[in-house]
């Protein structure tokens, strides 16, 4: 029987044959791998590959078949054309009569009569290049003509002709029934066509007029062929024609007006601007401005020739054209201060125009700007009047008082010229103030034009007593008058006051009103200063209109919507009005500055009781602009320097007890130390101590005042700004003061502060108190060690130094040894 061993012996021996078995693969695989190896090694290397053939697309043509065509008949063409001149102008001697008119006329017409048979076959680029060449023939033989039967003709005239001429021919062919799909001959005798009108002005030597009219003529006919003509290039030759000798023919028109010097010269130019104009309107027009596509009597409608922007500005060209023409007229007949007022009112009369006729839209609004246009030259040429009557009141400044002028031109011209020709401002300004409030209706332009009205005739009045001549007195009061009627202005368009919302993040624009107010109320700041000014010449004038000016602007703050303005221009007045009754007076500038402090009261009284921080603010600036204009004034006497300082510092303080104000303490402590620092100094007291100890004691009540709410504070934040101001220049004076008494006085303080800080556990009186002791106490015992320095003999020094290090070295031991000590304490338990 086959003997079965039990199973864990069994598991033992299947082990052992699988480990046996996957000891012999290693063995095998490796071998395999010695030999896979060694026979890569004993095979050649494998020759490389052949590269394969790579396929080399065809390089793309730089140029098109069609693009070489043209070029190569381009060039064919103008060599021939280069052939057909030389050949004219060198070899035409060479034959007789007849056979130079064969030779040039059957080379002409040949060049003529190809392109025919050519269109039929399909060479449309080829028959177009034996046109050109044809036209260029016509010219030669335009010009062989000349040359040897008509040579003694006139040449400007002859060449009138001949364009005329050729521009018939080029058109006759381009008709023809078999070259009408030519694209070169009809551009080419409309560009001819310029030329026989110009030249014929030139030869018949019709003058400036003549040629300028042979121009817009040929304008006019380009217009109506660019208009009116099917084919896009003769639309656009006929264009650029019209638009070159347009622009050529109105300008010389403009020149010619403006320089006529009589009414025939100026209405004859005239003439040729409304001619210019009509050519303007006749394309602008939008019956005109769609060309027919087609040919025949079946021709459909196309795309405008002209767009709507093109139109709007031939139309502002030509009502541009009609007011020169018109001004022009009426310039030679009227005063040359009058001139612009005339252009104006032609410029005016546009606007009747536009309303009493039906205009087409594009028109309208070219007429309008137009119109705006010379409005805005004409206000543009009387800004210098309104610019001097503005500016010139400042050359006062530096004549204060030194006698009221003549008359009102005198007044504003101490300094600056006088415009020429400016008897008309007022009238301009006028004029179109009043075109600006009644012409313009539209909504969204209206609130600008009321502005801009309001301007203008702001202008208009401020201008008007420098070119009347008017009285001083009679122009002030005018000034005066213009500022009450713009703050009147001002109060009667402002809305009513409303709550201030608070800040969202988009707030809708302001109302028309609040612009028209606000404008308002500038021009009546600037009237004020203008008037000011003005009022410098005289005392009794300059006395009065600043207290008409305070009271007028303490009027208008009561208005809200003025406040912001009108308040801080009321006490900027009073100010002005404090310091020149002060000089009325004969006070010096330093009594003057306590009246002017009024101002800077009164502000700080008014400031609370307005409310709004719009207003607010401004008050209070114009208040401490008040207060540093009287320093300013009190510098060359210390005395009343050091009272206006404490004046200002009482308003600062009360001004300071406002909760949202309360910041101002600190400029308020400042205002009381400089008062008392001058005032001391004016007494030539020069012991520090006076004017260090009005800062300490106020310094430390504000530091126990902090330390009581904030115990967390520093004591060097509480107390060490206030003891160092005065212990530190006391311990300065103290060493270089011989006597006893201030180290002594200064050593208690310094005790009394360390014994203080040590009480209450304080680091700054401790350490600043303590160190100004010890100092002092060195101070003092500074002769008995030099004293007895000088008694010791001279080893004694080097001796005590050895003791000290031997000290220190001895003490440096010590601690070694117990740190030793501890470290095999620290051994041992481990």
């Amino acid at each position: 029987m086959t003997h079965i061993p039990p199973p864990t012996e069994e598991l033992r021996l299947l082990d052992s044959e699988l480990w046996q078995l996957d000891a012999r693969r290693a063995q095998l695989l490796a071998r395999r791998a010695w030999l896979v190896a060694a026979l890569h090694q004993a095979q050649p290397a494998p020759s490389a590959p052949a590269p394969r053939p790579v396929s080399v697309a065809p390089p793309r043509p730089e140029a098109s078949a069609p693009r070489v065509q043209n070029v190569l008949l381009l060039l064919g063409g103008v060599l021939l054309t280069i052939a057909a001149m030389v050949f004219t102008l060198v070899s035409w001697g060479h034959l007789g009569i007849a056979g130079r008119s064969a030779v040039l006329g059957a080379v002409t017409l040949a060049a003529l009569a190809a392109p025919v048979p050519l269109l039929k076959r399909g060479l449309r680029s080829t028959a177009e290049s034996l046109a050109g060449l044809g036209l260029a023939l016509t010219v030669l033989d335009a010009y062989a003509l000349h040359e040897v039967a008509l040579a003694g003709t006139d040449g400007t005239a002859y060449t009138a002709v001949a364009s005329a001429v050729l521009a018939g021919v080029w058109l006759g062919y381009g008709l023809l029934p078999g070259s009408t799909a030519l694209r070169l001959p009809l551009p080419a005798a409309l560009v001819a066509a310029q030329l026989p009108l110009l030249l014929w002005a030139l030869a018949a030597d019709a003058g400036a007029h003549g040629i300028t009219a042979a121009l817009l003529v040929t304008a006019a006919l380009d217009t109506a062929v660019a208009l009116r003509m099917p084919s896009g290039s003769v639309r656009v030759v006929a264009a650029v024609g019209a638009y070159a000798m347009g622009s050529w023919g109105a300008l010389a028109a403009g020149w010619l007006s403006w320089t006529a010097t009589g009414p025939s010269a100026a209405a004859r130019a005239a003439a040729l601007l409304l001619l210019a104009a009509t050519i303007a309107v006749g394309a602008a027009w939008p019956g005109g401005r769609t060309a027919l596509q087609g040919a025949g009597d079946a021709a459909a409608p196309g795309r405008p020739v002209v767009g709507a922007d093109q139109a709007v500005g031939l139309a502002l060209a030509a009502g541009l054209l009609a007011v020169n023409a018109v001004g022009g007229t009426a310039r030679t007949v009227l005063p040359d201060t009058w001139t612009v007022p005339a252009y104006l009112a032609c410029g005016i009369a546009l606007l009747a125009v536009v309303r009493a006729g039906r205009l087409p839209d594009a028109l309208r609004r070219g007429v309008l700007w137009a119109s705006g246009a010379v409005q805005a030259l004409a206000v543009l040429w009387a800004l210098p009047v309104v610019g001097v009557a503005v500016l010139g009141p400042g050359a006062w400044v530096e004549r204060a008082w030194s006698g009221a002028p003549a008359d009102m031109r005198a007044a504003v011209t101490p300094d600056l010229p006088w415009p020429p020709d400016a008897t008309a401002v007022p009238v301009v300004l006028a004029a179109v103030a009043i075109v600006l409030a009644l012409a313009v209706r539209d909504t969204a332009w209206r609130p600008r034009a009321l502005v801009g009205a309001l301007c203008l005739s702001w202008a208009t009045v401020v201008s008007l007593p420098a070119v009347l001549e008017l009285p001083y007195t009679v122009g002030l009061s005018v000034y005066g008058a213009t500022t009450a009627g713009a703050l009147v202005v001002a109060a009667l368009v402002s809305p009513a006051a409303t709550p201030e919302p608070e800040s969202t993040p988009s707030q809708s624009p302001p109302p028309p009103a609040s612009h028209i107010g606000l404008t308002a109320t500038l021009l009546a700041l600037v009237t004020s200063l203008g008037l000011a000014l003005l009022s410098l010449a005289a005392q009794t004038a300059t006395l009065t209109v600043l207290s008409v000016s305070t009271a007028l602007f303490a009027a208008a703050a009561t208005r809200p919507r003025l406040a912001p303005f009108a308040a801080p221009a009321a006490l900027a007045h009073a100010a002005a009005l404090a310091c020149a009754t002060g000089a009325a007076v004969g006070w010096t500038s330093a009594s003057t500055a306590l009246l002017v402090l009024v101002v800077p009261t009164a502000a700080a009284l008014l400031a609370p009781r307005l409310g709004a921080p719009r207003t607010t603010v401004p008050v209070e600036a114009t208040g401490a602009a008040a207060a540093l204009l009287a320093i300013g004034l009190a510098v060359t006497d210390p005395p009343l320097l050091a009272l206006v300082l404490a004046l200002c510092g009482v308003i600062t303080a009360g001004t300071a007890v406002r909760p949202d104000r309360r910041p101002l303490g600190y400029a308020a402590t400042a205002l009381f130390v400089l008062a008392t620092w001058v005032r001391l100094a004016s007494w030539d007291i020069g012991t520090p101590e006076a004017y260090t100890l009005p800062v300490t004691v106020p310094a430390l009540l504000v530091g126990a005042l902090r330390r009581r709410r904030d115990p967390q504070a520093s004591s060097w934040t509480a107390y060490g700004p206030g003891l160092a101001a005065t212990l530190v220049p006391s311990l300065l004076a103290a060493w270089g003061d011989p006597g006893w008494t201030r180290p002594l006085l200064l050593g208690t303080a310094a005790l009394v502060v360390t014994l203080l800080g040590a009480r209450y556990h304080l680091q700054a009186p401790l350490v600043l108190g303590g160190s100004v002791l010890a100092l002092v106490a060195l101070h003092e015992l500074a002769p008995y060690i030099a004293q007895v320095a000088g008694t010791l003999p001279r080893w004694v020094p080097p001796a005590l130094t050895g003791l000290l290090l031997l000290a220190l070295g001895a003490t440096y031991e010590q601690r070694l040894r117990d740190a030793r000590r501890v470290r095999n304490i620290l051994t041992r338990m481990h």
